[in-house]
């Protein structure tokens, strides 16, 4: 019998090697869509960004991300992020990966999305006309900016047996 703590321990590292392809290829898109100018760098996370968790969520997996601050409505947190989303927003401090037991053998891991530098030209609460535009056409409901370095954009999120 494994001990209740490596369990977790054993989840916490699954759940991270799962989100790791989706972090690395959603960041690869942002960089080159930011090199094409902030514009370009929405409507790759607009596309791509559903597409990489598309393609990453198989074999009873499934990926994605969410925020507290939605752009994208399709992006809105499965019922058992959300609690993790509003911890992660009122406290600071417990900024942590976590697992959570899902039943029927499944388990749940989050991470923390927290603003960088690069976000700012999307994300921060100066924006220049073209991406304000941008994001008027695309996100007419846009709850995304404001943000500055440090602060929690979201969670990255996965689901595994």
């Amino acid at each position: 019998m494994v001990a209740m703590g490596q369990e977790h321990s054993d989840a916490a590292s699954r759940g991270a090697a799962l989100l790791a392809p989706f972090k690395t290829a959603l960041m690869q898109e942002l960089v080159e869509g930011l090199e094409a100018g902030p514009v370009s760098a929405i409507g790759a996370c607009r596309l791509r960004a559903p597409a990489i968790a598309e393609a990453l969520s198989v074999d009873d997996v499934r990926v994605g991300r969410s925020s507290h601050r939605l752009r994208n409505p399709a992006n809105r947190a499965p019922g058992w992020v959300q609690p993790l989303l509003d911890r992660y927003r009122d406290t600071p401090a417990e900024r942590g990966s976590v697992v959570v037991p899902l039943g029927e053998g499944r388990s749940g891991y989050v991470e923390p999305i927290i603003v960088q530098a690069l976000c700012l030209a999307c994300h921060g609460s100066t924006l220049v006309p073209a991406v304000s535009d941008a994001l008027a056409t695309m996100y007419p409901d846009d709850r995304a900016t404001g943000y500055a370095v440090g602060d929690l954009r979201g969670v990255f999120w996965v689901e595994f047996p």
